[in-house]
Parts: structure tokens; C-alpha cells; sequence
């Protein structure tokens, strides 16, 4: 299952062209209010892929693969907030815009990267800026944004609303690979 899903995520990428790709991204995010215990929680199994003839990304991974240092904050955040049986994954599909890979060096370089993010099976679109640079033989890329919880009907319960911030920040932060 976990196969087809990513198979159909990235047939939107054409079968042509030269891909970069990685299934060990890593996605943080944290909602930390200050004063109060940290809420954060890392996933290292993102999987990735950008097409570096055309800059379109597409990117995929399991909100149950967060980890949290705290085991109940882990337990409640897939239980309660992300229902992550119901909505195992989330996706993200876009375009990195004026792209040229022959830009791309040892010096990171700064490109827009639009695209629509969807968790909990609610699409939204993003806006960021992306950090693409080459470290060897992997494609490095680097972007941050900030989510509202409520775009993706997440809701916080009062008693805990005053500990976790009205913004979530995600970052990423993958090595990609020539396929």
C-alpha cells in the first residue's frame, strides 16, 4: 500500500528527465509556546522527489512517523489532533519557479517554491523560500514555512490551547539522490 501511494504521488512528475529523490528526508516541527513544554517532533522518513529539468517536487510521508521525546504528547498528537489512522499521510506537490539546476552549487541559492500541502486530506496552498545546493553527490534542499492548525481542521482543546502555538512551523531538510 505504502508503495502505491508513493507511486501515484509522483506519476504527476514526468517519467522523463533527471530526478533527484530521497526516502530519508527529514520534516521537524514545532509548536512551542515559550514558558511551557516544548512541542516538537521530527520525521526522518520523508520521501521526496524533484525533477530538475522541470522543478517540480512532490513529497510524501506518514504523520505516524513523527517522533516526539515525550511518549503521551506522541500519543495524542496522532490520536487526537492528526487522527493519523484516518489520515495516515500528507502530502505535498509543487513547483520549484524559475528554476535552473545550472544555478545550483556548493553555495546554497535561494528559489520560490509554491506548492499545495495537504494534511488531513485538506489541500492548502504554500509559499516558501527554498535552499537548493549540491554537496557531493546529493541535491541538498532546505525550506521552512508556518501552518495554522485550524486551515487543516486540526483543533486544539481549550485546556491545552495556551501551550501550543497558533502557528506550526515546519522545516525541512532533505539529501537527495540522482535516480
Amino acid at each position: 500500500m505504502k508503495q502505491l501511494t508513493i507511486l501515484l504521488l509522483f506519476i504527476s512528475i514526468t517519467s522523463f528527465g533527471q530526478k533527484y529523490i530521497t526516502k530519508t528526508g527529514q520534516t521537524d516541527f514545532e509548536a512551542s509556546v515559550k514558558a511551557f513544554e516544548p512541542v516538537e517532533a521530527t520525521n526522518n522518513s520523508t520521501t521526496a522527489i524533484i525533477n530538475i529539468e522541470t522543478g517540480e517536487v512532490a513529497a510524501l510521508l506518514f504523520i505516524a512517523a513523527f517522533d516526539f521525546k515525550v511518549a503521551l504528547m506522541q500519543e495524542h498528537f496522532n490520536e487526537n489532533y492528526m487522527s493519523s489512522d484516518k489520515y495516515p499521510k500528507a502530502t505535498f506537490k509543487g513547483k520549484i519557479t524559475n528554476f535552473d539546476v545550472n544555478e545550483v552549487s556548493d553555495i546554497p541559492k535561494d528559489f520560490d517554491l509554491k506548492g499545495t500541502l495537504t494534511i488531513k486530506g485538506i489541500p492548502k496552498e504554500i509559499q516558501a523560500i527554498a535552499t537548493l545546493s549540491f554537496k557531493k553527490d546529493s541535491l541538498i534542499v532546505k525550506t521552512a514555512f508556518d501552518v495554522a492548525p485550524s486551515n487543516f481542521d486540526i483543533k486544539i482543546p481549550s485546556i491545552v490551547e495556551e501551550k501550543i502555538s497558533e502557528n506550526i512551523h515546519i522545516s525541512i531538510n532533505y539529501a537527495l539522490k540522482k535516480k
